[in-house]
This record gives C-alpha cells, structure tokens and sequence, in this order.
C-alpha cells in the first residue's frame, strides 16, 4: 500500500505481492523450502478435491449446489475436448479437466485478500506448458510415427513454398511453450499490478485535500479492475486448456 517515503511523495511497489517467500523463517529457498507459492498451490489442489471429490460424494438425481458446479465444469470442459480434439481426443479428457481445474482454481485463488497467486510466475506456467509441449509431441510420434512430421509439411501450399513454410511451422511449434506459458502469466501479473497501483492511492484521503478526489476514484477504478480480473482468472483458464485442445488435435491428427 502507499506509505509516506521520505521524499514525501507516495512509495508503493505493485510488484512486491508476487516474490517467493519461505513460510518458515528467513532463509534461502532451496528447492524442499515450503513457500507462500507451495502453499496455495495446495490450498488450490484441496478445493479441487472438495468439489470435485467431497462435493459430489453424496450424488443425486436433484443436484445440490456444489453439485451442479462440478458437473457444469465437467460437461463444459468434456464438450470443449471432443469438439475440437475430436473423439480420439476424449480419452485424454482427465488430463485436460486437471489442467483447467488447476489453473482456474488457482487464478480465482489469488483474487482473495493476502494470497498468492500462483499463475503469475512463468516457473509455474512454463512447467505446466513444457508439460503439454512434451505430452502432445510423444503422443504425436507414437500415435503417428514419422508422418507426424507432416505437421510441418503443408500440402496445400505450392511445392516451392513448401521449404520456406516447414521452417516457419518448424519454429512456431517450438515457440509453443514460450508464447503458451508468458501468456497466462502475463496477463494474471498484469491485472494484480495494476490493482495494486490503484490501491496505493486509496488511503491518499488521509493525506491531502486531493485525496477527496483521488481516493473515491481509486476505489471505482479498484473494484472494476477486480471484475475485469474476475473474468481474465476464467478466461486465461480456458485459453490454456482450449490451446491444449488445439495441440492434441495436430498429435492425433498431423496432417494439414
């Protein structure tokens, strides 16, 4: 929040709210140290499991609340795999689900007051795209042999242009990771910085006359940036999985 610097001016670092800290002392963090990001990642994995898990233990025909939440979710995420994958794709549907859960689960997370958000670090949202990246390209190899390779080869084009294009695709594809992992974590950062630079302006009341002004429009300026990443936490969730989707679909069925 703003604090008074010696210069007598406003001092707020929007940034602060994403660094790693250890939950337990001060030390260096190793990688077995217990962090602020370790911790809500598995408070993200525990509301996972009450909804999906606990909350659907007791089933019925009428559907309680937590209920159709979950079923809502399945359906949605089930239809979204099979439509675009196709139903080669659907087996493959539980490992899509966990990939939305968690990265929704985990945006939603971080818009509670004094948490983490976890999707903010390109650590976290690079494992997750590495992981597709891998995933999609030995299940494309396996599922395929060397005509996976015809991914890069575009048919359609004319043969001179062939050559041009297999790099160009070539190279697309690699930059999948990179353009799949900053996108999440770019747009999360972005939206919390710019909340907290808002709100470093907010307590401007207590400190001069303008704060009058300042401080009301600040508030407004908060709460709309706060609906705005309420519907980018859900949005970045499904971009992630639908680009997943789309990746599986070039594995399964490589040919242009």
């Amino acid at each position: 929040m703003a604090t008074e610097g010696q210069s007598e001016g406003l001092a707020f670092h929007p940034l602060d709210q994403f660094q790693v800290k250890p939950l337990f002392g001060d030390g260096p963090i190793e990688w077995y140290t217990v962090t602020n990001a370790t911790l809500w990642m598995g408070i993200a994995i525990l509301a996972i499991i009450l909804i999906f898990v606990v909350g659907t233990a007791g089933r019925s025909i009428i559907p309680s609340r937590i209920q159709s939440i979950a079923e809502v979710i399945y359906s949605f995420i089930h239809k979204m795999v099979e439509d675009i994958a196709g139903h080669d794709g659907v087996k493959y549907f539980p490992y899509i689900f966990t990939l939305f859960c968690f990265i929704g689960f985990s945006n939603f997370l971080g818009l509670l007051p004094k948490s983490f958000t976890t999707t903010s670090h390109i650590a976290v949202t690079a494992v997750l795209a590495v992981m597709v990246f891998l995933t999609v390209t030995i299940l494309g190899f396996v599922k395929n042999g060397p005509a996976f390779l015809k991914l890069f080869w575009v048919t359609s084009a004319p043969l001179a242009l062939r050559p041009v294009l297999a790099v160009i695709e070539l190279i697309s594809y690699f930059v999948r990771p990179v353009s799949h992992s900053i996108r999440l974590a770019g747009n999360v950062m972005a939206g919390h910085a710019v909340i907290k630079v808002f709100a470093a302006f907010a307590p401007l009341v207590l400190m001069s006359g303008i704060g009058y002004v300042v401080t009301p429009l600040s508030i407004l300026a908060i709460t709309a940036m706060y609906g705005l990443e309420v519907l980018v936490a859900l949005i970045q969730a499904y971009v992630f999985t639908i680009l997943t989707c789309v990746y599986l679909k070039d594995a399964l069925h490589p040919g242009h």
